[in-house]
């Protein structure tokens, strides 16, 4: 088996399915990173116009606005996958077996059926402001340059519905985790003791990937 961080792979079809979910993952994880870069390119610009010409960048908080959602969730799916996410291991580490994969189920389908109706609320939010009708298909525009809104307001539910389907393949993950009594599961992040953490940090630093 080889891993990626502390998820294992194999040549099963979950685990497939797992490498080109994360694929996509990554893709959303680097338009996220792209976002806060091109947020502090337009801080530099704004500053830059408001010190040197006494002009700051039009419309710089509807930018803003409009990059949030690529910042605040494009990259939760990923974050997921690689067990990024806060969560108790202290408490969670000290179970192993069945017991650590019910926990770790139970939590998970918690989470899922919690996305599940954020992704429902968010494409509500979105196609109240959405209208084929109306100029530049939106009902609703930002404060200073009128930037419509739909834009920003879609990317919530598409960010979710990833994150929903990443909880799916851990769920099954999980559940067959629980049928086979596997001593490590695939496709889900892997509790670390501190010298696994510490040789992950170090690797990462160093930018060596060692094969697992």
């Amino acid at each position: 088996m080889a891993g990626s961080s502390l998820v294992l792979s194999d040549d099963s079809r979950l685990s497939t399915l797992d490498r080109h979910l994360y694929k996509l993952e990554s893709v959303f994880a680097l338009i996220s990173g792209l976002a806060v870069f091109g947020l502090m390119m337009l801080a530099v610009v704004s500053v830059s116009g408001r010190n040197f010409f006494n002009q700051p960048l039009p419309g710089y908080v509807d930018w803003i606005q409009q990059a949030m959602p690529l910042i605040a969730f494009m990259g939760v799916a990923f974050t997921q996958r690689d067990g990024g996410h806060i969560r108790m291991d202290m408490i969670v580490g000290k179970l192993r077996g069945r017991a650590l994969y019910v926990v770790e189920l139970i939590t998970t389908l918690a989470i899922l059926a919690l996305m599940i109706l954020l992704v429902w609320g968010t494409w509500a939010h979105f196609a109240r402001s959405f209208d084929f009708a109306a100029p530049l298909w939106s009902r609703d525009s930002s404060m200073d340059i009128a930037l419509p809104l739909w834009p920003a307001k879609l990317l919530a539910p598409v960010a979710f519905g990833v994150l929903c389907l990443r909880l799916m393949l851990q769920v099954w993950a999980y559940i067959s985790a629980i049928i086979r009594n596997d001593g490590t599961a695939i496709a889900v992040p892997l509790i670390a003791d501190a010298a696994t953490q510490a040789r992950m940090e170090a690797e990462t630093v160093s930018g060596i990937e060692k094969d697992r």
